[in-house]
């Protein structure tokens, strides 16, 4: 688990194919690999990946390839500026909001604003992703914890102030740029426990709360 605030901008330094996926290196900068032990976590960009080898200023881990398929991965190449951020343990303040590390789907940056010393960004998330995000409730961008501030079907507006624009990678983000989402994990469960015992049934975890689920249980009142 990880709480999504960034704790050091990383660099890819290599990104080599390895038996049909890939293993990364990450430098990891000012991040304190002290405390770090192989099979460790470490969230890059939001994707939660085990430290499999530790030669000193960074990191090597391997790449599944659903980790390929479902996050924003393939448009990183060596030189590529990366959000990090350890594992959270039992006395880490919780700065944001928990956070799995396992991305639900990849966004697009489609518009980047100056609103006075902030930047405002508008994001559009797959639209079976919009059912989880609320206006003032939080997200995962990239792997960093932030704010709802608007939403407008699947488009979402997010403020960054200047501080997490310096402390993480969002000071590259343009039009275009795509980005791992990972949506509150309590809407998810919410969702799980909502479909009662339905959730036993082969289908039911796919296509997740339905309007027609919620009139047939009385959720939607006519």
């Amino acid at each position: 688990m990880f709480t999504g605030i960034i704790e050091s901008i990383g660099t890819i330094r290599s990104i080599t194919p390895k038996g049909g996926d890939v293993r990364l290196y990450v430098q990891t900068g000012k991040l304190d690999l002290g405390d770090v032990k192989l099979g460790d976590s470490i969230a890059v960009n939001g994707i939660c990946l085990t430290a499999v080898e530790l030669p000193g200023d960074g990191f090597w881990a391997d790449v599944s390839r659903e980790t390929l398929a479902r996050t924003a991965f393939a448009q990183l190449k060596v030189g590529s500026r990366v959000n990090l951020e350890k594992a959270l343990t039992p006395t880490t303040r919780l700065g944001g909001h928990l956070v799995s590390g396992h991305v639900d789907g990849v966004g697009e940056i489609v518009k980047r604003e100056e609103n006075a010393r902030a930047i405002q960004f508008t994001v559009r998330a797959p639209r079976e992703l919009a059912k989880y995000i609320a206006l003032k409730g939080s997200i995962t961008v990239d792997g960093t914890s932030l704010t709802v501030n608007a939403v407008n079907g699947a488009e979402f507006e997010l403020t960054i102030v200047p501080h997490t624009v310096q402390e993480t990678i969002m000071a590259d983000y343009r039009s275009g740029r795509l980005v791992n989402l990972e949506v509150d994990l309590l809407a998810r469960y919410l969702e799980r426990l909502l479909l009662g015992d339905k959730a036993a049934e082969p289908t039911a975890g796919s296509g997740g709360i339905t309007e027609a689920f919620l009139a047939e249980n009385g959720f939607l009142k006519h």
